[in-house]
């Protein structure tokens, strides 16, 4: 393949420079060029050639519109996130931290799928076939018949590809990947965006799915431009706690599915294996009810689980400090005030710690109603009664608004033997739940008298 020539394109204005400067010399940008390639003038030579047939201007009401083919992963969880599985053609970008599981899901997910008699490829970069070899030894995968090429020149994958026409690739990592087109280090903004491009290109003209193994920064973003994220279809994060056991899978990004839905996976000595009911991890284990925790029921794409909150309510002093994991600090500071001014549960000289049980992030306002009964719980003393949970968003005026999806997530709790519940008036179920005592509040004040009756 020809070397075709390099230039160096703003980042801010578009205009392009025969060499790397400092300074852009259209716009006077700092630190704007970055390295791509000059398009050939020859329609031949044209990488950017298109993938179909130019298609005819149509009307919405015209075009056919068609469910697209899934081909399930073997992984429940996986799927789930996906939106049901693999979909031809589709290229999926799936990120995390170093060692958080992501090589080994991957190869599970792809012994599963050759199992199935669907063909595959796993493209390493990082390691060396041997090593790929020893880990699905070590997760029981003997015999796989996966095809595994160590490979990271960009020109030899695609031939590759190629040649072997696999239904589902892996390429690990794209930060490895590099282009003989440019003279930039692998994993460089301009080789990663590059090869990406191509990547993406050579799924949808050959049908082959293909999943983008893609690194993270310290503050966990998906490393490499932004753009790489805007070229795939769907994008994963991978988090988890490296002390523990479980790990989350979420959906950002789906252009096939739903987003914001999750995967819970725990780490065994075999690999990675799916979570029926997650709402187990994040649940108390404590023989009997204690003060300071408070069960929700939070939304988690589809999924509905049920989560506790713990809150710990001491004196602190003339400086007294609020402390949040896993939920939003400044959010916590107004339930305090709103605590305060309607419901008369002052914690002015009182330092409070709130805490969501098992890692998890909560960012919906649905937590509200269950985070200050919690606070009021730690603060007088008073364990919940068993089998009580709430949920409800609070407003500044103090009153407790509806959340989103309310019945099901009843169900939910009802399902796992929760017994009494505290919701929004307006999400209270015209049909009783079997098993379950519902108690519809409009305010927050309405909420504590209800516990007050309770104890």
């Amino acid at each position: 393949m020809a070397k075709e020539k390099t230039l160096y394109s703003c980042n801010e204005c578009g205009g392009t420079s025969p060499k790397w400067l400092g300074k852009c010399p259209h716009c006077n940008a700092w630190n704007a060029l970055v390295e791509t390639v000059a398009e050939s003038t020859a329609p031949a030579k044209n990488r950017f050639a298109a993938l179909a047939k130019t298609a005819e201007v149509a009307t919405l009401a015209d075009i056919e519109a068609s469910d697209v083919d899934r081909t399930p992963t073997g992984q429940d969880e996986l799927d789930r996130v996906l939106g049901g599985g693999i979909v031809e053609g589709g290229v999926v970008l799936i990120g995390g931290d170093p060692g958080i599981g992501k090589s080994t899901l991957l190869l599970q997910a792809l012994d599963a799928l050759q199992r199935a008699c669907h063909k595959t490829l796993y493209v390493t970069g990082e390691e060396s076939g041997a090593q790929v070899a020893l880990r699905a030894r070590r997760l029981g995968l003997d015999g796989s018949q996966v095809q595994v090429l160590a490979e990271i020149q960009l020109e030899k994958i695609l031939a590759t590809l190629d040649a072997q026409q696999p239904a589902i690739a892996v390429i690990d990592s794209i930060q490895t990947v590099y282009s003989e087109q440019l003279t930039s280090a692998p994993g460089s903004v301009a080789q990663v965006r590059e090869c990406a491009a191509h990547l993406t290109r050579a799924a949808k003209a050959g049908g082959t799915a293909i999943v983008l193994v893609g690194h993270v920064t310290k503050e966990g973003a998906l490393a490499g431009p932004r753009v790489l994220e805007h070229m795939v279809d769907t994008v994963l994060y991978f988090e988890g706690d490296t002390h523990s056991s479980f790990r989350l899978i979420r959906a950002i990004k789906n252009r096939f599915g739903a987003v914001n839905e999750i995967g819970v996976f725990a780490m065994t000595e075999k690999g990675l294996k799916g979570v029926s009911n997650p709402s187990a991890i994040f649940l108390s284990q404590h023989a009997e009810p204690v003060p300071g925790s408070c069960v929700m029921v939070t939304l988690e794409g589809t999924r509905p689980m049920l989560v506790e909150i713990q809150a710990l309510v001491d004196s602190g002093g003339p400086s007294p400090r609020r402390l949040s994991v896993g939920l939003d600090r400044d959010r916590l500071a107004m339930l305090l005030a709103v605590l305060h001014r309607h419901a008369g549960v002052a914690c002015l000289d009182q330092d409070v710690f709130v805490n969501a049980v098992g890692g998890v992030r909560i960012s919906e306002p649905a937590a509200d109603l269950a985070v200050m009964l919690a606070i009021t719980s730690s603060l007088r003393g008073r364990a919940l009664p068993k089998g009580f949970l709430a949920f409800g968003e609070v407003g500044l005026a103090g009153e407790v608004r509806p959340a989103p999806r309310g019945q099901e997530r009843l169900k939910e709790a009802a399902k796992l033997g929760f017994s009494v519940a505290v919701v929004p008036k307006a999400n209270a179920p015209k049909k009783a739940i079997e098993g379950l005592t519902i108690h519809a509040v409009d305010r927050v004040e309405e909420a504590l008298q209800v516990l007050r009756t309770l104890e």
